[in-house]
């Protein structure tokens, strides 16, 4: 303030000497000094006076600047749609910007000192023209940068429009990239036909294949061949389905009688492929006496790779189907893999036959102790009548199966000792008198100890053989 008051008297120091050279002769001493302070006084009143005067303001709106070039006035509050109240439009001329509006990007802002309001207008064209009505929209819905629920109703309309358009034309383009790169399904097969090769699905192979195999014409390769291929297309479920219905798995289970080995082979092969978790063709082939005819192959004398096949669709047959293991304990089905551990060369079928019994086991017992339905409890009234455990305890499996353990292989001890630990509430005190078994197990624990102890050398905490060791030690205690 003192800074202005002196620039305020060096502006009329010129008037001030004038006046007091004037009045010097005439006034005394006190005058004089009184004089002084009145014409100071004046000046300061003058100044203040002036602050309060518009044209002291930075910049002063005319009344002719509130038009734009076209003549029309700018949209005010009163003119404008509710929607857009929240979005700023700028004209040529500056205009006030209300709390909470948005200002497109490019626009000249300033801030009024005299109303301490912020206004805005639009830029001026490099060419000193004003841009068109056409422009200044474009600019409008191309440049601001503000939140959505800023925008309009109406161009929120349209850009969704322009999106869809662009996703539609998108798609149109891929479609027409994937026509170029890929030749219609019709066209191909014109195109095989002029080649003399025709693209056939599976069904249609599949009946040629079992019109090969039932061919009497046909010989033995080709036969077997034709099993080889019909095995690869019925483990699909849908596959196996439309084998039945042609006739093609009745087929097979003739075909077990067949007295040439490798047809025996390839037809369990198929036939177990086909049974795989599928229980249409379960009840199928039980009906159609295939349970009967593998038993009869397990229990005479047949080539390994024979009996291996037939394990293995005997083993489909029975899994999750406890009609089929209730009728496989009727036949005898137990007795019969029992024997195949008293024939010599089969060795490789007594870790399979023990995994097959345990997961039977297993099976039932992991059902009744699931939830009760009432398609559940119908399930699990049926596996109440299969009475496989003591079946198992009355042959002396208990003993069978802990002989196994003295096999090298440490994934069929794994399998064993699975076994040995479902059976151990049933051979408990069988086992507790087993003085070989207890000899077993001590070495069996020795040796995994070391090898535990090894892998964790290793970094290995949690390895395979502590894993086989904590088995073990599981049996050995609750044998004591």
């Amino acid at each position: 303030m003192l800074l202005r008051e002196r620039q305020i008297l060096d502006l009329f120091k010129p008037e001030l000497l004038l006046a007091m050279s004037h009045w010097a002769g005439l006034l005394s001493t006190a005058a004089k000094v009184n004089l002084l302070v009145l014409v100071v006084s004046a000046v300061f009143s003058q100044s203040s006076l002036s602050d309060r005067v518009p044209e002291f303001a930075l910049t002063k709106i005319e009344e002719s600047d509130i038009k734009d070039d076209s003549g029309k006035e700018p949209i005010t509050e009163d003119d404008a749609d509710p929607e857009d109240l929240e979005v700023f439009y700028p004209t040529h001329q500056w205009q006030t910007i209300r709390p909470g509006q948005a200002v497109p990007a490019g626009s000249h802002v300033r801030l009024n000192l005299q109303t301490g309001d912020r206004e805005a207008k639009l830029p001026d064209s490099e060419n000193g023209k004003s841009d068109t009505s056409e422009e200044r929209r474009r600019k409008r819905l191309g440049k601001v940068d503000v939140d959505s629920n800023s925008f309009t109703s109406q161009e929120l309309k349209k850009a969704l429009a322009k999106m869809k358009a662009s996703e539609k034309a998108e798609r149109k383009a891929h479609e027409e990239e994937v026509r170029k790169k890929f030749r219609p399904i019709e066209q191909l097969k014109e195109e095989f036909e002029k080649l003399n090769v025709k693209m056939e699905t599976d069904y249609e192979i599949m009946v040629k294949l079992i019109s090969k195999f039932n061919s009497s014409a046909s010989t033995l390769d080709e036969k077997v061949a034709a099993l080889y291929d019909l095995e690869y297309y019925v483990h699909q479920v849908d596959n196996a389905k439309d084998f039945l219905s042609m006739g093609g798995l009745q087929l097979v289970i003739d075909g077990l009688n067949s007295t040439e080995a490798a047809l025996k082979e390839h037809a369990a092969f198929v036939l177990g492929a086909a049974l795989s978790s599928n229980p249409k063709v379960q009840i199928e082939a039980i009906e159609g006496g295939a349970l009967q005819k593998l038993l009869v192959i397990l229990a005479t004398e047949q080539p390994l790779a024979v009996k291996k096949k037939a394990l293995f669709a005997l083993s489909s047959m029975l899994r999750h189907f406890p009609y089929a293991q209730q009728q496989f304990l009727k036949l005898g089905g137990l007795q019969v893999l029992r024997s195949l551990f008293r024939q010599k060369g089969m060795e490789t079928l007594h870790v399979r036959v023990v995994t097959l019994l345990y997961d039977l086991i297993v099976e039932k017992m992991l059902l009744e102790d699931s939830q009760h339905g009432d398609q559940m409890a119908e399930k699990i009234q049926q596996y109440r009548q299969v009475k496989l455990v003591p079946a198992v305890v009355e042959q002396d499996w208990c003993v069978v199966v802990s002989n196994l353990l003295a096999m090298p292989e440490h994934d069929s001890r794994e399998k064993v000792l699975k076994m040995v630990g479902v059976l151990m509430a049933f051979c408990r005190e069988r086992y507790r008198g087993d003085q070989a078994l207890s000899t077993t197990l001590s070495l069996l624990r020795s040796e995994y100890e070391e090898l535990a102890a090894e892998e964790q050398r290793e970094g290995d905490k949690d390895g395979y053989f502590k894993e086989l060791l904590g088995s073990v030690n599981t049996i050995i205690q609750e044998l004591r």
